[in-house]
């Protein structure tokens, strides 16, 4: 195992740590301290939580695909079909994930209206445009891959 990937490696599960825990341990607080508030707050702190919860797959399944992606890479099989593949699911997890946020991004208005807190939308925003800029970066990434593939094997049918 090279040491530059493992740095890497760590570092995508440092990433799905803190997601996993807050999932699994800050939400039932949130639930109970929203259950404790207006019936209204809680319905919109229930389906904010429910989309969040829905993006945790997509967003554990793209941390995976980029593990393979090193795997790859330590493999010496970084310019190959499967990293190709692994660049495309990357994109689509992120594009998932952008427009999960951005389909319940009225119901951040209304949590910053009702607390009082503009920077909730902002919050929003960053949770609709993270993703955004990870699925453009994947895109281009899979397409500059698929050319380099390309190039690739046009140079190995010259020999």
């Amino acid at each position: 195992m090279k040491k530059e990937t493992l740095i890497l490696k760590i570092a995508v599960i440092l990433i799905a740590l803190p997601v996993l825990a807050i999932t699994l341990f800050g939400f039932p607080l949130i639930i109970q301290d929203a259950a404790d508030s207006s019936m209204k707050m809680a319905r919109v702190l229930y389906s904010l939580l429910t989309v969040f919860s829905l993006t945790l797959f997509p967003f554990l399944a793209a941390l995976y695909q980029a593990f393979k992606l090193l795997k790859y890479i330590d493999t010496n099989d970084a310019f190959s079909e499967k990293s190709v593949e692994a660049l495309k699911k990357i994109k689509l997890y992120a594009f998932s994930i952008a427009s999960l946020h951005l389909l319940s991004f009225p119901l951040y208005f209304i949590v910053g209206e009702v607390d009082d807190a503009p920077g909730v939308i902002i919050v929003g925003m960053m949770f609709i445009s993270a993703p955004t800029v990870i699925a453009v970066f994947a895109a281009v990434l899979q397409k500059l891959m698929g050319n380099a593939l390309e190039i690739k094997r046009d140079n190995d049918l010259t020999i």
